[in-house]
């Protein structure tokens, strides 16, 4: 994608096939605002609460020239497992968020000789309606938590809340997170919830911010 209206149309297409807005917001690497916004500005969706015209304050990252090759995809992964390896070596877990952190997680549980598992979070379910969202959720299809150290994998992060929650549901069920690492992180943190985030690019906003998410 090469500029807004590229955006806008994928929003627009990904609407029309019934994705929730949560859900467009993690195939575009955008905040759940933005998602929204690009669905407003492309007609798809409801009226929207308010003037899409100003635009959110976000920044896209467009990966797929890693994604859509295996041999690309695998090198990044195997990277990413390289930063995470310096967090000690008892960890035999490696969680990946659904949906494109989990091919990226494979390769660093491959890399990094792990079990492998995976977490749905609840933006898939995210829309601007009313309605609760569902809790997130692990595959029963992949490795249980277990008590178990484990690294957490994400393609990007926009606001830190899908890794805050993913760290909370690893928690609850008794594990321990070391480490998450991303490709990029549009955020700049160096740790959420007391882990250390690591990212192979860090991407960092010049100018005002009004602090979206």
């Amino acid at each position: 994608m090469k500029n807004t209206d590229d955006l806008v149309a994928s929003a627009a297409d990904l609407a029309e096939r019934g994705l929730s807005k949560g859900e467009i917001a993690d195939e575009l690497n955008v905040s759940r605002e933005t998602a929204s916004w690009l669905v407003e500005r492309s007609g798809t969706g409801a009226e929207p609460t308010s003037s899409p015209s100003g635009g959110p304050h976000d920044i896209h990252v467009d990966w797929s020239a890693l994604g859509r090759d295996s041999a690309r995809l695998y090198h990044a992964g195997a990277a990413m497992a390289d930063l995470a390896a310096k967090q000690g070596q008892d960890v035999d877990l490696t969680i990946g968020i659904e949906k494109a952190g989990a091919p990226l997680a494979t390769t660093v549980a491959h890399e990094l000789d792990t079990d492998l598992g995976t977490y749905a979070p609840t933006k898939h379910q995210w829309d601007d309606d009313d309605s609760e969202a569902a809790d997130g959720s692990f595959s029963r299809n992949f490795a249980e938590i277990r008590n178990r150290d484990c690294y957490i994998v994400d393609d990007t992060i926009t606001s830190g809340k899908t890794m805050s929650e993913t760290i909370s549901a690893i928690r609850q069920q008794g594990g321990n997170p070391v480490a998450c690492v991303v490709l990029a992180d549009k955020r700049g943190v160096e740790d959420i919830q007391g882990v250390p985030v690591y990212s192979l690019l860090q991407v960092i906003r010049v100018g005002s911010d009004d602090g979206e998410e």
